[in-house]
Parts: C-alpha cells; sequence; structure tokens
C-alpha cells in the first residue's frame, strides 16, 4: 500500500517529541505539509530540525503557541485558518491519588486533552466541508477504557475523546470527511521514559525490570508485554488519514498491544 498525501495540509497538536512528533514525520514521509506544535519556539525549532534531518523533502512549519486555553486556540488559528488533516494529539498526564486531585487538575486536564482538539475541530471543519474532504483524528488511550485508577482524571478524558469523535463523525455523515480515534496502550514516549526512570531509579530496578514489573503487575492483559514505539502508533494514525480509509469513521481504533480484554 502506498499512502500519497501529496498537497494535504496536516495539523498535529503537541508534536514536538513522541507520539506526536511521530505522527508528524510518518505525514511528511508520506508527502504531506505537516504543521508541528508545541508550545516554546524552541522546542518546535528543535522539532523541525530533527524532522527535516530525518526527511529530508519534508514540508514543515512551526508554531508556537499553548493549545491548552481557548486564547492560545484563536492565535492558532490565526496562523492556520484551514487544514486537510487534524491529528488532536496534544495531552498530559500525571499520576495522583483520586482523593488528592483537586478541581483546579481536573479543569486542567479537562482543557488541555479534550477542549483544545473540540476547539481545533470545531473551527477547521467548516473548511473540510466546502472541500468535501477531510481527516479528524482524536490521540485518545487504552485509558479511555480501561480507566487507570493511579490517574482517574486522565481516563476521563480520554473517555471524553471517543465520545466527542464519534458525535463529530456522526455529524458529518455523508460526507467526505472521516473522524476517528485512535487509542494506543502504554508507549515509550519520552514522558513515559523519564517516569519510568524515575521510578527505577526509586526502586533501585534497572528500566528494563521496571518495564517487566509494570505490565505484570499492572497492565497484566498486555499482549505484547512490552511499550510500544511512538512509530507503531504513527503508523495507525497515518493511515487514518489517508484516502484508503476513506470507510473507516466513527471508529474508535486499538493500538493498545492488545491489553484492553474485549473484543470489539
Amino acid at each position: 500500500m502506498q499512502i500519497d498525501l501529496s498537497g494535504k495540509r496536516a495539523v498535529v497538536t503537541g508534536s514536538t517529541l513522541g507520539i506526536g512528533f511521530a505522527i508528524a514525520k510518518g505525514l511528511a514521509e508520506s508527502g504531506a505539509t505537516v504543521v508541528v506544535n508545541g508550545r516554546s519556539e524552541a522546542s518546535v525549532k528543535k522539532a523541525q530540525d530533527r524532522l527535516t534531518a530525518e526527511v529530508p523533502k519534508a514540508k514543515i512549519e512551526t508554531i508556537a503557541v499553548d493549545l491548552a486555553t481557548a486564547a492560545g486556540v484563536e492565535q492558532f488559528l490565526k496562523r492556520a485558518p484551514e487544514t486537510d488533516i487534524l491529528v488532536n494529539n496534544l495531552g498530559i498526564f500525571e499520576p495522583k491519588p483520586f482523593e488528592e486531585i483537586p478541581d483546579a487538575d481536573w479543569m486542567r486536564f479537562f482543557e488541555t486533552n479534550v477542549m483544545s482538539g473540540i476547539r481545533l475541530s470545531r473551527a477547521y471543519l467548516a473548511g473540510m466541508r466546502k472541500k468535501d474532504w477531510g481527516r479528524i483524528v482524536f490521540v485518545s488511550s487504552e485509558s479511555g477504557l480501561n480507566i487507570p485508577v493511579e490517574m482517574v482524571h486522565y481516563g476521563m478524558t480520554k473517555t471524553a475523546q471517543l465520545a466527542v469523535s464519534r458525535g463529530i463523525a456522526a455529524s458529518v455523515a455523508g460526507t467526505g470527511i472521516t473522524v476517528n480515534s485512535v487509542l494506543p496502550g502504554p508507549t515509550r514516549s519520552e514522558g513515559v521514559i523519564d517516569f519510568f526512570g524515575k521510578l527505577a531509579k526509586e526502586s533501585g530496578q534497572t528500566d528494563a525490570e521496571l518495564e517487566k514489573d509494570f505490565f505484570a503487575r499492572h497492565r497484566p492483559s498486555s499482549l505484547i508485554r512490552r511499550l510500544a514505539s511512538p512509530d507503531e502508533i504513527a503508523n495507525m494514525v497515518v493511515y487514518v488519514c489517508s484516502q484508503q480509509a476513506s470507510a473507516t469513521t466513527g471508529a474508535a481504533l486499538r493500538v493498545d498491544g492488545g491489553l484492553v480484554s474485549t473484543i470489539g
């Protein structure tokens, strides 16, 4: 299968590192012009340099703005008013006991993980309708189905993304626009590596021992029994953004390593 996104413009939020960067790279390799987003000029410049080194013919634009606020989204849209492909990847996570999660954290997680995607999807849909073509992808998580007890607020936002994605898909039924969610399992992103490294240091384990212990104790239903790579997640997202995926919409597509113990 040859995925060709030449002539398409793609916005990938939170794309300076990890899954977002891998998605940006995959879309660029497929010929799309990719808008890379991060919160600082330094982070987006570093991502741009890395992308052009790894994909020499990549067509990259950068916008440094915090999309966790309505004002940030408004600023972003002034510089990127239209797109063919929107990947709502921006997200934060933080393990914290439920009793210790204050209202401010609930709101911060909802604004960052959910409202950023809602605001951008709402803004870009009109242009997609005019072209009768578009792709919107929410990068959710298996945590939206298996709410993690160590970060209930995060799981809540990932479930919300599934509902929003399905609802938007239904609202554009019969058009050339598709809207889907992709559900990664635990992934070897920079944030997870740093988190695991901290835990390994505290417990006196090696990183490999901690990873094995994590899956044995906390994610025993995983079938691959390892962290996925960002590229493994990006492969699904790039496919969903392609013309070949034109009949896939309203779906929650799992790249969870078989962690969710249900069929369908």
